[in-house]
């Protein structure tokens, strides 16, 4: 079975969020179901790493979106990468959607509508003489369109879209439609009207022939008032119709405290000199004090929907208990800049990277006691995965994919709203569990063992490929 995977991140090339390491891990795991193929923009950071180019095909300029090539390459282990060639969407410094500032791209609605049509284009055959899909799997607003420029065209294609966050909708004025070729008969409630504007998610959840998203609870959460982000009339519709599932994600097995070439020193589980050592490079590298009080790790993006400000009204309660916090993460000014003050006035107990480094990140998981995790909504949330592998009893608010992989008192700790007073109830659960060492070592077992393999996600995914395939 042929499948396009249709994305904007991939960890081997570029990483933002989480979406970069679920089109890593997950395309690889449906290796064995599927004939899987990535597509991606052509980033300058993805085409200096990738050693060859096939130029396959070429999409003529589209309304007011540039004519570009296909190119088609492989990564390192043979995974093919098919990547959309047009340096003046994609040649850019900073990230993926933004400049080095943080500044959405003002023509991102024709950056990722180029992709969604080339995607389209490329799996109904026109643009690979020597391949098409029989299914194609976009992800998050970014892609979303594709499903609907199938539909515009009369493609039979089935197609799938993954919500990795609602919250990110791809919002753009009603110009956009004449911008990125779209029909105007398009702009109504049901189609890909949104308050007047252009949604390119909403796109996708109307013409996809099925969604998912990345966990059953979020699944549920998503079609109420409180998650569906002013969508959830239309995400009941599809729910009701059982068009839409929750997979869980997964995570790869890299994650392995035995093996990670990346920590001070590798351990196993019941190896705490091991996991000791990791954490006295942790706090030598963050200038902390010694310290025989527990560590809480946060290796977030530090943006409102993660409760980083939650952090912050209990941090001094924490480290007046004996606790530390070692922060690593990138996102909003004022909270990045709420964090550095926040290490300024306990430099001893509150250390703060700002960016992200794989190999740091895993220093944490490696170190810390805990990982705090007090986010609002929670889609899947891979932290709380990579922390429990490591020993690091993950502190998660009840919600999304936290519910589902934090056993609350087994493998971690679970609170019941994203309030001060009720996230430290949490942190005071925690610090009673360090505190007794029998609990802390069961624990810290329980959640070693855990296994977050993506195989169990890639059957799910295979079976409902096959599904809708078969139509």
């Amino acid at each position: 079975m042929r499948v396009l995977f249709v994305t904007t991140e991939m960890d081997d090339f570029v990483r933002v969020g989480g979406l970069g390491a679920v089109s890593a891990a997950l395309p690889r795991a449906l290796r064995s179901f599927a004939d899987i193929r990535i597509m991606l923009p052509g980033y300058r950071d993805i085409i200096e790493q990738l050693t060859h180019i096939q130029v396959v095909g070429r999409c003529p300029a589209f309304a007011e979106m540039p004519a570009c090539s296909l190119g088609r390459a492989a990564t390192k282990d043979g995974l093919p990468v098919y990547v959309l060639l047009c340096s003046q969407l994609y040649d850019r410094p900073g990230n993926p959607y933004g400049d080095e500032f943080g500044r959405d791209w003002p023509d991102n609605d024709i950056r990722f509508a180029r992709l969604a049509s080339a995607a389209a284009e490329l799996a109904m055959g026109k643009l690979d003489k020597n391949w098409a899909a029989d299914l194609i799997h976009a992800n998050d607003w970014q892609a979303s369109l594709v499903p609907a420029y199938l539909a515009w065209q009369g493609a039979k294609l089935p197609s799938i879209l993954t919500i990795h966050n609602l919250a990110y909708q791809g919002l753009f004025p009603k110009d956009s439609l004449r911008r990125i070729g779209a029909p105007e008969s398009s702009f109504h409630i049901d189609g890909v009207e949104f308050y007047d504007q252009v949604s390119f998610l909403k796109a996708g959840l109307v013409y996809a022939s099925h969604l998912t998203t990345v966990s059953g609870t979020y699944a549920r959460e998503i079609t109420t008032a409180e998650f569906g982000c002013g969508l959830e009339g239309l995400l009941r519709l599809r729910s009701d119709a059982a068009e839409l599932t929750g997979i869980l994600n997964g995570i790869d097995e890299s994650w392995d405290p035995r093996s990670c070439a990346q920590l001070a020193q590798q351990f196993g589980a019941g190896d705490w000199v091991g996991k000791k050592a990791n954490a006295d490079y942790v706090r030598k590298q963050f200038g902390l004090a010694v310290s025989r009080g527990p560590m809480f790790g946060i290796v977030a993006r530090l943006v409102h929907q993660k409760g980083i400000d939650l952090v912050l009204s209990a941090a001094d309660e924490i480290v007046d208990a004996g606790g530390q916090i070692v922060v690593t993460g990138s996102g909003e000014p004022a909270l990045e800049q709420a964090l550095i003050d926040a290490h300024r006035r306990r430099p001893d107990a509150i250390g703060v990277a700002i960016g992200f480094n794989d190999a740091q990140a895993r220093r944490i998981f490696a170190g810390s006691d805990f990982t705090l995790m007090p986010s609002r909504f929670e889609p899947c949330g891979l932290s709380q995965m990579y922390a429990q592998r490591f020993g690091s009893l993950p502190i998660g608010h009840q919600t999304g994919g936290l519910a589902e992989t934090i056993s609350d008192g087994e493998t971690g700790f679970l609170f019941s709203r994203p309030s001060r007073e009720s996230f430290l109830g949490g942190v005071r659960r925690a610090f009673s569990a360090f505190m007794a060492h029998d609990q802390l070592d069961t624990m810290r077992r329980s959640a070693m063992g855990r296994s977050f393999s993506w195989s169990i996600s890639a059957g799910s995914y295979s079976a409902l490929y096959r599904k809708l395939a078969s139509v």
